[in-house]
């Protein structure tokens, strides 16, 4: 998705190719809705508030973040933060429930965090401390952000469809880039593609509407529902895999400290989803064992 986004990020800007991508995303997905669970679908169940807010940190902070990144950074990098999503959920849910996290999470954050540092600085943390590097990495760690919160709200709807709550989120979500895109217009940040720009672009915009924002966000949904946020999330981390291999097929080479960078951040957050994972079965291995015991105890 990142290259392809940065490939016509020169001739289509972050704000309308966001625009573009879920405003015809959300058309799709209301057919759909339509199509399978009929017009009832579309009740917000006295939770529309909640709807609007999920929908603009998923598709308006996540969209126009991650692609307005690609101005100030590469997609290789934008990606390896978006592969840090488990280790911002552990953050996030941190913060909500004011609980720490266990000490080899916080552990995998750390290391996560200076794998970023090393690919983004190559080795050189001076970069970081003068201000030189930073603004693309933070937008896209600002966008990690909103879709994680995005992510964790799905869990507010437990008895909806991956479909329905896609639906409703995305076509809310949109008013929220609209504004975006008519403010950025009129103060001068942005200016609205050509025509011509944008049906030169279709094969890449065509990708990101129904790949990336319709089948993407429907199975991501539906995965989350099925895996929960812990194993879900650990998908991005193949993001930066696709995202290198695609850029280096076009000629970018990352160096040995990239290289090095982007492996300590995958092993850590695939260490960490495995510890937390053990760690969870020992819980349910521990509850489970004194009700096993309980009508033994009763029969004597």
């Amino acid at each position: 998705m990142f290259p392809l986004a940065n490939s016509i990020s020169p001739t289509v800007n972050a704000f309308h190719m966001t625009l573009i991508r879920y405003g015809l995303a959300a058309a799709i997905l209301v057919l759909m809705l339509v199509r399978a669970e009929g017009r009832g679908a579309f009740a917000t169940d006295g939770k529309v508030v909640r709807l609007f807010l999920l929908g603009t940190s998923g598709f308006a902070g996540f969209g126009l973040l991650a692609f307005t990144a690609l101005n100030y950074t590469s997609a290789p990098n934008v990606s390896l933060i978006m592969a840090m999503m488990p280790a911002i959920g552990a953050i996030v849910g941190a913060v909500a429930t004011r609980k720490m996290p266990p000490l080899y999470t916080v552990g995998s954050i750390v290391l996560a965090f200076i794998g970023v540092a090393l690919v983004i600085t190559q080795g050189d943390f001076g970069k970081l401390a003068s201000g030189q590097l930073g603004l693309g990495e933070l937008l896209a760690l600002l966008g990690a952000i909103c879709w994680v919160t995005y992510t964790r709200g799905a869990g507010a709807f437990p008895g909806w469809s991956a479909l329905r709550y896609t639906t409703l989120t995305t076509a809310l979500g949109c008013i929220s880039i609209a504004a975006a895109v008519i403010v950025a217009s009129a103060v001068g940040y942005v200016s609205a593609p050509t025509v011509e720009h944008v049906l030169a672009a279709w094969p890449q915009l065509a990708y990101l509407v129904i790949f990336a924002g319709v089948v993407a966000v429907l199975f991501w949904n539906k995965g989350i529902g099925m895996l929960g946020a812990l194993n879900g999330t650990l998908f991005m981390n193949l993001v930066p895999v696709t995202t290198f291999t695609i850029s280096m097929i076009s000629g970018f080479r990352p160096g040995p400290i990239a290289l090095i960078g982007a492996a300590i951040v995958l092993t850590s957050l695939l260490l960490n989803n495995w510890l937390s994972r053990r760690a969870a079965a020992r819980a349910t291995s521990a509850a489970v064992m004194p009700a096993a015991r309980e009508p033994l105890s009763q029969s004597r």
